[in-house]
């Protein structure tokens, strides 16, 4: 097997490092992670993209791909299972309480949009992991940080949204 990206040595990549104190300090990089791509069997067709470790063939498997990964934060992540939840009981909400067809749409956008931070905050906490290992490193930290803040505001955002719109039918059902 053949490496498509060579390998450089842990010492030739350094670079100043801020990191929360503002001072400046010298850091060495770690090493590139290489990608092993094994030798085409004979007959096999080229891939479309170069150094693609594997291509959908058709439509079909590329929807299987984005399932297998929904499903994968589904089954994993706490988070994602009560986002999803609360964004069908909200959209149900919607409905019974005979809401407009764009209060129910935004209510769904709004439900969707926090599913799709919290599918892009696995996959980001996943990539820092496999780049990190088990070291800690502070820029992981702030990385896995921010993408976290990302999903709170958006869930603050969805709670607001959501109140707006089904706070008023629901009060003048109890009055």
């Amino acid at each position: 097997m053949k490496s498509v990206y060579p390998m450089s040595s842990p010492s030739s990549a350094v670079f100043a490092d801020q990191g929360l104190s503002g001072k400046a300090k010298q850091t060495q990089s770690p090493p590139p992670l290489a990608l092993v791509v094994p030798a085409p069997k004979p007959g096999a067709k080229k891939p479309l993209r170069k150094n693609a470790w594997q291509v959908a063939p058709n439509l079909l498997v590329s929807f299987r791909y984005a399932w297998a990964g929904v499903s994968y934060a589904f089954v994993t992540q706490r988070n994602f299972r009560i986002h999803t939840f609360m964004g069908t009981v909200v959209v149900t909400a919607g409905f019974l309480l005979q809401l407009a067809p764009i209060a129910v749409a935004v209510l769904a956008l709004t439900s969707s949009l926090v599913m799709i931070l919290e599918l892009l905050n696995t996959a980001l906490e996943s990539v820092v992991d496999l780049t990190v290992g088990q070291s800690y490193h502070e820029l992981a930290k702030i990385a896995k940080d921010c993408a976290a803040g990302a999903v709170l505001l958006a869930s603050i955002a969805a709670v607001i949204v959501g109140g707006c719109l089904l706070l008023p039918p629901l009060l003048s059902l109890m009055v």
